[in-house]
């Protein structure tokens, strides 16, 4: 009998950590006074975007690759970066993984460079995995503890929303976001109108 309650406290515990991790993989959105505090219009499709006038800079992220050597999105002043949050552990972002490596080697000669920032994976091996078994061949910042993605200012995005795409223009600033999965026509639609952009 003593087993027992443990037993059930265990059950308990698993079916808390499976609906963090559902919620955190989830698509819901920021409020719309965040929206409006980072400069985001809600667009259709889930896909948002904001004018130059409005656009709020992007913070300063940086640490870790996968592989343990330094890589920060200072190192692509001048480029456009499309940023990918992402977790071993998320259907969606296994769904989308393929098709971001698509357009980014569609544009990488362009002016254009992706970095990911891989999320809640405690163990890099399983981050390491994932970019193999998906032929992901930009860099990804290692940030299981969400140090990285807390750095952006509020309202930019829903932290426990994986994944998220945010594309920054050649100035630095957010210019376009979306806080789910995307088809890669659905990415070349976000870069195609900031690559048009005059330099």
């Amino acid at each position: 009998m003593s087993g027992t309650p443990r037993l059930r406290l265990a059950a308990a515990l698993t079916a808390a950590a499976a609906a963090l991790t559902l919620a955190g993989c989830s698509s819901a959105g920021a409020g719309s006074s965040g929206d409006a505090q980072a400069g985001f219009v809600t667009g259709n499709g889930g896909i948002d975007t904001a004018a130059p006038a409005s656009r709020t800079a992007a913070p300063a992220i940086g640490g870790n690759d996968l592989e343990g050597k330094p890589v920060a999105l200072k190192d692509y002043a001048g480029k456009i970066v499309v940023i990918n949050i992402w977790g071993s552990w998320c259907s969606p972002c296994r769904a989308e993984a393929k098709g971001l490596e698509q357009i980014y080697e569609k544009y990488q000669g362009q002016g254009v460079q992706f970095l990911g920032i891989n999320t809640r994976d405690t163990d890099v091996t399983n981050a390491e995995q994932f970019e193999s078994s998906h032929g992901i061949s930009y860099p990804s910042i290692y940030d299981p503890d969400g140090t990285q993605i807390l750095k952006f200012p509020k309202g930019a995005f829903n932290p426990q929303s994986i994944p998220t795409t945010v594309v920054i223009d050649r100035q630095g600033r957010m210019a376009a976001r979306a806080m789910k999965g995307l088809t890669p026509e659905e990415l070349d639609s976000m870069i195609t109108p900031v690559l048009a952009e005059q330099k």
